[in-house]
């Protein structure tokens, strides 16, 4: 969950990005900027206290120089490193995305399975979540074999766990197992 200073980054950016109407261009910014810093030789140097800020700011300028973040995207990644909000990027970025979702009417889910899904099952999933949502779906599926079998959806805040593995942990509570 995003923190409160990710939040009001985000909620700017947004609200920027709205009267220009120019919200996908602002998440392409966004996705570039946090796929740049998100390299560990990057993200170290340009959060590293032991380097001046205006250093730093202009590494992040010079990088960024060479994608298509514009002059936006820079002055968001200087002014990051001039708050010394570099680590909030991840939930800056994942806020700004469940706001563009809102905006848009979409919602993204995160369907655990045991095994991988389909093609055809991952479609049928999506219509089916749609249809129960009211919403524009955008699935991440993700597999982890400890789920034994079944789905664990997760909504936003909430998760749906009917997953083998919590039937059998369910099932031994009522047993008076662990």
């Amino acid at each position: 969950m995003a923190g409160a200073a990710a939040k009001r980054y985000a909620r700017a950016i947004f609200d920027l990005a709205r009267e220009e109407g120019q919200i996908e261009e602002w998440a392409e910014r966004l996705r570039v900027v946090h796929e740049l810093f998100s390299m560990p030789e990057v993200r170290e140097v340009l959060a590293s206290p032991s380097i001046a800020a205006t250093r730093r700011q202009e590494l992040a300028t010079s990088l960024l120089g060479q994608t298509a973040v514009g002059r936006e995207g820079v002055n968001l990644a200087r002014l990051l490193i001039e708050a010394d909000r570099l680590s909030a990027l991840d939930d800056i970025v994942e806020e700004y995305r469940r706001l563009a979702d809102d905006e848009a009417g979409r919602v993204r889910v995160t369907a655990t399975t045991a095994i991988p899904l389909s093609r055809e099952e991952v479609d049928r999933l999506v219509d089916d979540l749609s249809r129960r949502l009211g919403r524009e779906v955008r699935l991440e599926v993700r597999v982890d074999p400890a789920i034994l079998g079944g789905l664990v959806l997760q909504i936003g805040d909430r998760v749906i766990d009917a997953s083998v593995a919590a039937r059998l942990q369910q099932l031994r509570r009522r047993l008076g197992g662990t």
